[in-house]
């Protein structure tokens, strides 16, 4: 297949890529990595009228940590650089980690961050990380600045918070306490596929052993990635082991809210889910040791 024929523009600045949209209307679309939309252009579900490539826009490329620990991340970085750099790891292990398991490598090559959040997968690993981490995503468009946090930005199955005319800049990471216990699970069926389901997890403990804080989200289990309140509540205050990771998982069942496919029916996707729950967080209560003998 062919996508229909497009105008092609390749500005070197923000500021010309949204005179072009401004120019070329609603039938146009920024063009990052184009993992996903240049195959939806190939067979006709998509139709823009313009690509504005964002390729050529360095204002919009780069990773750094602030002074504060919090970790910045442009919108057009290489999902490969994520998986690849030294500073993400440090900043934020658990990004880092789940960066292998999007696609395969030749997809890691070209797609972009920014591009992935637009797109609004929910079973698309990126978007899970950025609402379980507590992310604030920065756009910019004809209106100015807006900053948008993560939880808000999904609002449904390839759906955002994005208004006309505008595009992400900028992921911010808030910084990760040293000490932070993570993990990330999926299962697809083969390797490089989009995962049935996948969660995403952490926690942290006090100076009396207790979990203080706990963030855990799942992809693939509904029309956004989703955060599993009633698990979290389920492991505050509780000394982590076995019975407690149990019965979080038993809880974050009723937060799930799958639908059924040609690849698995939502009952077999919500006992998955809670079984993935229960592996993440003994995989993340067993990670120091794990590392320490590495």
């Amino acid at each position: 297949m062919k996508p229909p024929k497009f105008d092609y523009f390749a500005p070197d600045s923000i500021e010309s890529a949204l005179a072009l949209i401004r120019e070329h209307g609603g039938d146009a679309r920024f063009l990052a990595g184009g993992q996903s939309l240049v195959p939806m252009m190939n067979f006709r579900v998509a139709a823009p009228s313009a690509l504005i490539d964002l390729n050529g826009i360095a204002a919009l490329r780069g990773i750094t940590v602030d002074d504060n620990g919090c970790l910045h991340i442009g919108a057009m970085t290489r999902t490969r650089e994520i998986e690849t750099d030294t500073e993400i790891a440090a900043a934020n292990p658990l990004l880092h980690a789940a960066a292998p398991s999007i696609a395969h490598i030749q997809i890691r090559n070209r797609g972009t961050i920014g591009g992935s959040l637009a797109h609004a997968d929910p079973a698309a690993e990126l978007p899970g990380i950025v609402v379980v981490c507590d992310a604030e995503i920065n756009v910019i468009g004809p209106g100015g600045t807006r900053c948008i946090a993560a939880k808000d930005f999904f609002e449904g199955i390839f759906s955002t918070a994005l208004q006309d005319g505008e595009m992400i800049s900028e992921i911010v990471f808030p910084p990760w306490p040293a000490g932070r216990r993570w993990a990330f699970r999926e299962i697809s069926r083969r390797e490089g596929d989009f995962a049935m389901v996948g969660i995403a997890g952490w926690f942290d403990t006090n100076e009396n052993g207790a979990i203080s804080a706990a963030g855990l989200a799942a992809i693939g289990a509904g029309d956004t990635p989703l955060r599993l309140p009633s698990a979290e509540v389920a492991l505050i205050g509780q000394a982590p082991g076995d019975a407690v990771f149990t019965n979080a998982a038993a809880a974050a069942i009723d937060d799930l809210q799958p639908g059924s496919d040609i690849h698995a029916s939502a009952a077999y996707r919500r006992e998955v889910g809670g079984v993935l729950v229960e592996r993440v967080l003994k995989t993340a209560w067993q990670r120091p040791a794990l590392e320490a003998t590495a």
